[in-house]
């Protein structure tokens, strides 16, 4: 009888010029994780670590907005890539060197030839954490990072709606098969309070807390739904930049100063 020939070997590379690297995942689009990454982001600059921040979404980018950063990146060599530059991060997205109005209509290889571009040829500086902002789901992207990037933690950011949550413990599964360590979960959009004091749980409740406790994974926190978080986000300031003393700033701080714990 013959013997199934040993699985494949992945040969995983840190991404060079940084020293940890954490995914920021959603597997559920719509939840709020590109605010929830940059602010995350941020906040750990805040208690002191060097950032970059990588939006590893193709299809949809996020970080021109987020960050209001129009310009191209430069090459000195025409193979590798300097990263832009906010607020003493350092930022690399695909949405950086396309018009902002231009479709991404392209298959599988071209977006694993990217991504592979962002992770290998940015000339990434002296960062104590990268930050990678991954699109929704468990497909071509997710899977080349899992595989060739060597990976310090993946967070998985939702609202406790059901729907999202479903999502959700499919991408737990799809990092725990990939030997991925999922540092924890965050509750993202988990109430509305309202001018008169009021609160409101718009996208149900306890659902991120219990998939976590579900899946014996560490809970990190809940992140309300705040009209100032969504400013900030259109006008390209994060407020756990802008405003680091601000009520949801500090959530972010909590969370990140858990993070750090996990890692460092």
């Amino acid at each position: 009888m013959s013997q199934k020939p040993p699985p494949k070997q992945f040969i995983k590379k840190p991404i060079q010029g940084t020293k940890h690297t954490i995914l920021i995942s959603s597997a559920k689009g719509g939840v709020g994780k590109s605010t929830v990454a940059v602010n995350l982001a941020f906040a750990l600059q805040n208690i002191g670590l060097k950032i970059g921040i990588l939006d590893a979404d193709v299809y949809g980018p996020s970080l021109p907005k987020l960050l209001n950063l129009k310009e191209k990146p430069k090459s000195e060599d025409n193979q590798s890539i300097i990263p832009l530059e906010k607020f003493g991060a350092q930022c690399m997205s695909m949405g950086f060197l396309i018009d902002e109005q231009t479709p991404m209509m392209w298959r599988g290889p071209m977006v694993i030839s990217a991504i592979k571009t962002m992770t290998q040829k940015v000339l990434w500086k002296d960062r104590d954490v990268i930050i990678i902002d991954m699109p929704p789901g468990t497909g071509d992207t997710q899977l080349t990072f899992v595989q060739e990037v060597k990976i310090d933690g993946a967070i998985i950011v939702s609202t406790p709606q059901d729907l999202a949550l479903l999502d959700v413990k499919r991408g737990i599964q799809m990092f725990e098969k990939t030997g991925v360590k999922i540092l924890g979960l965050v509750d993202n959009m988990s109430v509305f309070k309202s001018d008169d004091g009021k609160e409101y749980k718009i996208f149900g409740e306890g659902g991120v807390k219990k998939t976590a406790d579900e899946f014996n994974k560490e809970f990190l926190g809940h992140l309300p739904l705040n009209k100032d978080l969504r400013i900030s986000a259109d006008d390209g300031e994060p407020l756990t930049y802008s405003k680091p003393d601000h009520e949801i700033s500090k959530l972010f701080k909590s969370i990140a100063e858990k993070i750090k714990q996990s890692f460092l």
